[in-house]
């Protein structure tokens, strides 16, 4: 398994933001679903090494995210949420940068490779901040890929993106999956039904769900993802 997760716990004061959880996920798409403030982006930067786990285990590609951060480092893209990105940069000088930060042995290839894949030969001799919101997630996922990682973790990548760069990045992710791991966390349960092989469905620090699409919905007769997600994450423990 490209990602294994043991009893992963995250403790920030008296909150347990995740609470033991433990999944594991091989090639294809994996939807990460859950409302605010769930635990998602806490289990995906304690995955990618940017915050450590109060306690249990994870690895990626083999490599454990406490013992071997950079080999976990080298063997994954990111894209975060808030999308950090050097707006002063043009476009091709960004992913410059950062083929230099990974090394890459023949750099203006493969930078010219992800800019056809992200769609933005239109923009690359573009600053940054010129950019508008959708193209500035383009960029924040050609640089999640431009190293050929072999596990992908992508928050709300989509964000900002109009209908048809819409179809061209689901299709793009589509595609990766084929021969990555990709954890895709979204709120757009129609791109998870279009792109997600498997869900995980996380409710107060805790998985609630775990399995195919159609198997998660034949557990809960067959409803619509969108009505199972409302259904899970809005029980109310009776009193």
């Amino acid at each position: 398994m490209s990602i294994k997760v043991d009893t992963l716990t995250k403790i920030y004061g008296h909150q347990k933001a995740v609470d033991g959880i433990s999944f594991s996920a091989d090639t294809g798409v994996l939807g990460f679903l859950g409302p605010n403030g769930a635990g998602k982006s806490t289990t995906m930067k304690m995955l990618t090494c940017f915050i450590p786990p109060t306690s249990g285990a994870a690895s990626v590609c083999g490599f454990d995210i406490g013992q071997q951060p950079l080999e976990v480092k080298r063997n994954i893209g990111y894209l975060p949420e808030s999308n950090p990105l050097y707006t002063e940069m043009y476009v091709k000088e960004a992913l410059g940068f950062t083929a230099g930060i990974h090394q890459l042995h023949n750099p203006q290839k493969r930078i010219a490779e992800v800019i056809e894949l992200t769609g933005l030969g239109p923009e690359q001799h573009k600053k940054i901040a010129q950019l508008s919101k959708g193209y500035r997630q383009r960029v924040g996922l050609a640089q999640a890929i431009l190293h050929d990682p072999k596990v992908l973790i992508l928050d709300e990548p989509t964000s900002g993106l109009d209908p048809n760069q819409l179809i061209g990045i689901r299709q793009l992710i589509t595609d990766l999956g084929k021969t990555k791991t990709v954890v895709l966390s979204t709120h757009i349960m129609q791109e998870v039904e279009a792109v997600c092989n498997r869900v995980i469905i996380i409710n107060k620090g805790e998985i609630v769900a775990n399995d195919s699409l159609s198997n998660i919905r034949l557990a809960n007769n067959n409803k619509s993802l969108e009505g199972i997600f409302i259904e899970l994450t809005n029980q109310i423990v009776a009193k």
